[in-house]
């Protein structure tokens, strides 16, 4: 099984983020300036600082400038800056996994050469992944066979030149408003090539064509007021229009009418442990500050920690945290070690989702639970324990939904192919 021992390499990443939280992202993220606002503007010096630390190239192999990080130690590490804040978390956590997608997978050595320069000299440089149409039809049916044709209605049509003009609009794309690099799910018009099929094409931001509508400001367009809205999402979303978009031939990911990516749109979308550990930071952070509340608070003549109903409420999230903890642990370490699964050595579920699905329900309830040790205080909108109950809710329903989740763990189990 895996060694719970973890590296002095790991322990000094822990170690280094948890240091950077405290003194640089605590103090701005829980100011109650900060709280007060519905709308909560990303911390872009701070997340340049976090960038300048490696943590956007974290996951990159250190063969091309980044730092080798596996999955487990990117858990460990997105854990540690989710208890500062979730939309830093959030963002780091996209670049850094699409990175290793990207630049270590997917792309040509003459598409390296012309993108990976940019990427590893600006601390800004991020990446976003669109793949999701508006709308979407999902087609799903449990235990029935699934529509292997993706709902892909943005188009691609190859020039004569051997270019492609993309128009169509995708919609949810995490890190789109600040993406350098977007790397785009496209339908091939097949009067236009010879295969037809879905491709992947990488698109520069300052293609012409292309416009990028941040949510949260749509939102507040569409607002009764037209102020700050309530986000429903973490780090930056928005819709991404290309309109006649005219990009290279040489851009194209893989071979034409191949979904070069479609497992890393899986991953993303049914939950990849590092977002799954960002939950746990929250349920964490959460959890300290219940602590840190109980042995202040003075009631009855003794410190509530020290009444049995404070105690029971305490040990019963130290007991989901740490179950928490284990399950995304077991399954960052099973997609490090995928041989683990051939020799038998781990169930052949999806571990990463199990993780998924678990975490989100029990670290809302972690978050509630902790809210309820600061009685009515728990409510007020500059204490920070409303933000940890709205941002642990969010895992609820970000990515893939968790019913459709244990539909697929459902047919797991019954051996549905």
């Amino acid at each position: 099984m895996y060694d719970l021992h973890l590296t002095a390499e790991q322990l000094e990443f822990r170690d280094t983020v948890r240091d950077f939280v405290e003194r640089e992202i605590k103090p701005i993220a829980l100011h109650p300036n900060r709280l007060e606002p519905f709308e909560k503007p990303l911390l872009l010096d701070i997340l340049d600082k976090a960038s300048r630390m490696g943590l956007r190239t974290l996951a990159l192999s250190q063969e091309l400038g980044g730092a080798g990080a596996d999955n487990l130690t990117s858990c460990i590490v997105m854990e540690e800056l989710a208890a500062g804040d979730v939309d830093i978390a959030a963002t780091l956590a996209q670049t850094s996994t699409l990175a290793r997608v990207l630049f270590d997978q997917a792309m040509t050595p003459e598409q390296r050469t012309r993108f990976l320069p940019q990427f590893l000299a600006d601390d800004r440089y991020h990446l976003a992944f669109a793949d999701e149409e508006p709308d979407p039809d999902l087609r799903w049916k449990y235990y029935r066979p699934t529509v292997v044709e993706t709902d892909c209605r943005t188009t691609a049509v190859r020039q004569g030149n051997g270019d492609w003009v993309v128009n169509g609009v995708k919609a949810f794309v995490a890190n789109a408003p600040i993406a350098k690099l977007i790397a785009v799910q496209v339908k091939i018009d097949p009067k236009t090539s010879g295969t037809g099929g879905v491709s992947t094409l990488l698109v520069s931001r300052d293609t012409p064509g292309l416009t990028v509508r941040d949510y949260k400001d749509i939102g507040r367009q569409a607002g009764p007021d037209g102020g700050p809205s309530l986000l429903w999402y973490h780090g930056t979303r928005g819709e991404v229009v290309f309109k006649d978009c005219r990009v290279p031939a040489n851009y194209l990911l893989g071979k034409e009418g191949e979904n070069a990516l479609s497992g890393a749109a899986q991953s993303v979308q049914r939950g990849i442990p590092q977002f799954a550990a960002i939950n746990i930071g929250i349920g964490r952070v959460a959890y300290e500050a219940a602590v840190d509340y109980a042995k202040l608070r003075v009631q009855g003549g003794r410190h509530i920690i020290e009444h049995q109903a404070i105690g029971t409420i305490l040990a019963d999230i130290a007991i989901k945290l740490e179950v928490a903890r284990n399950t995304v642990w077991k399954a960052a370490w099973a997609l490090d070690h995928p041989d683990a699964v051939a020799r038998r050595s781990l169930s052949d579920l999806s571990l990463q989702t199990i993780a998924k699905v678990f975490t989100s329900e029990v670290l809302y309830e972690v978050a509630l639970d902790a809210q309820e040790c600061f009685g009515g205080m728990g409510v007020m909108r500059d204490m920070p324990l409303p933000k940890y109950v709205h941002d642990a809710r969010i895992f609820l329903h970000s990515g893939e939904s968790n019913s459709v989740a244990k539909f697929r763990i459902a047919e797991a189990v019954a051996g549905f192919r």
